[in-house]
């Protein structure tokens, strides 16, 4: 149970008026009148011997929860809705000042932030060094070590009294801290279909539907085996939601593990299915798949469809549509998959595009885009390279429908082919 010490009962004429005159105020030795919760996060328990010893004299130690280590502190916030605040000792080894306040803010960023100087490295001979940094995300800097308690327990007071005065430019950094976080999470879990050497050349569009996002339901990946193989993958797990891009990241990397097991393709296609049933966030949710095997004599394609669109196949300047053989979505029919293997003929320097439906499903001027609104799109930029192939087709579909909404699905563009001779 966490315990309470009072607030601070400060005299109307020491109200607070920023920063210099709180500083300025003289030290005395403050009645307690108000709850709020106190913490300490320290590895070191010298730590919480002294600020025990500080609070003492004010009764504040029976309301001191120290953790000493952040996987342990999981009550940084008061239940009853009373001011927090947070002393930071002796950081974790491997952690850095920054990272433990970061960690913090992201978990109570209403609370105050009261570091302590006497054994952090990074405070405890230069203040400044430590705390400039963290502008706007500390209250403040004390080194309990030399300092009196009626002087602690101000410097707790004037942290939790700027803390108040700072509550939403404080909420408005954590929001855009954890935002940054997570599009740098995001951005891990994307593919690079990039692969060594300049045998193989690969092009690639993504773009989620979701507003703010860097990640989708719509999933590829791209591997190359020792013997120079080339395994690719496309799917597309129904909904837009967040629940739905971390099931494509699942399958996605369920996929690539399978492949460097060396499964089959139908092998790979099964296992995809059972992690798909078992992780989706509802009975109704599905997912359409292709996978490619590309030899490394270039002269044909493996592929497998379940339920997948089809392909644009490059060949001599022109572009042409393949609709391979249909098979079952994965998770409509679970175990009842009538996938089959089809093998399609490839001359030198063919290519083929693997693309998600979102690309040809938006509104135009003449009604859904479409396949053969596709086609006729592709047709157009036949004869750009791979890279820029890929980008004006995908730009090519969103101008078309932008006067009606844009593309409102999640859209990913795969450009796949050997750019050397066929014979090996």
């Amino acid at each position: 149970m966490i315990s309470s010490f009072p607030w601070p009962d400060v005299p109307a004429g020491l109200a607070c008026r920023g920063d210099v005159e709180q500083d300025a105020r003289p030290l005395a030795d403050f009645a307690f009148r108000r709850d709020v919760t106190l913490f300490l996060l320290s590895q070191d328990e010298q730590d919480a011997t002294l600020v025990r010893r500080l609070l003492a004299p004010s009764r504040l130690t029976e309301s001191l929860v120290w953790h000493r280590h952040l996987r342990d502190a999981r009550l940084l916030s008061s239940s009853r809705g009373a001011p927090v605040c947070i002393l930071v000792g002796s950081t974790p080894v491997g952690q850095s000042l920054s990272d433990v306040v970061r960690w913090i803010r992201r978990r109570a960023p209403r609370a105050a932030v009261l570091l302590l100087g006497g054994t952090n490295k990074q405070t405890a001979t230069k203040p400044h060094v430590g705390i400039t940094p963290l502008a706007g995300w500390v209250q403040g800097w004390v080194d309990h070590r030399r300092t009196a308690p009626h002087e602690f327990r101000r410097e707790i007071w004037l942290a939790l009294q700027r803390a108040h005065r700072d509550t939403a430019p404080v909420t408005v950094r954590v929001e855009e801290l954890i935002a940054q976080d997570s599009a740098l999470l995001e951005r891990g879990l994307l593919p690079d279909v990039t692969l060594r050497g300049d045998g193989f050349t690969t092009g690639l569009h993504y773009a989620p539907g979701r507003s703010h996002a860097l990640l989708g339901g719509d999933f590829c990946d791209v591997v190359q085996a020792e013997d120079s193989t080339v395994h690719v993958v496309m799917g597309d797990v129904s909904g837009h939601g967040a629940a739905e891009a971390a099931l494509a990241v699942h399958l996605r990397l369920a996929w690539r593990t399978a492949v460097l097991c060396g499964q089959s393709q139908l092998g790979q296609l099964r296992l995809l299915e059972r992690i798909l049933v078992d992780e989706r966030p509802d009975e109704d949710t599905y997912a359409t798949v292709v996978s490619l095997v590309f030899p490394p004599h270039g002269r044909s394609i493996r592929m497998v469809s379940a339920g997948h669109p089809g392909l644009l196949h490059r060949h001599s300047g022109k572009v042409s549509w393949v609709e391979p053989q249909p098979g079952i979505a994965l998770g409509l029919f679970p175990g009842r998959g009538d996938w089959s293997e089809i093998e399609m003929a490839l001359a030198d320097r063919d290519s083929v595009v693997l693309f998600t439906d979102g690309l040809y499903e938006g509104r135009t001027a003449g009604g859904r885009l479409g396949e053969e609104g596709l086609l006729r799109l592709a047709a157009q930029y036949a004869h750009l390279e791979p890279q820029a192939f890929v980008d004006a087709l995908a730009r090519g579909a969103s101008l078309l429908a932008a006067p009606f909404g844009g593309l409102l699905d999640d859209v990913a563009v795969l450009h796949l082919g050997w750019n050397r001779s066929g014979r090996v």
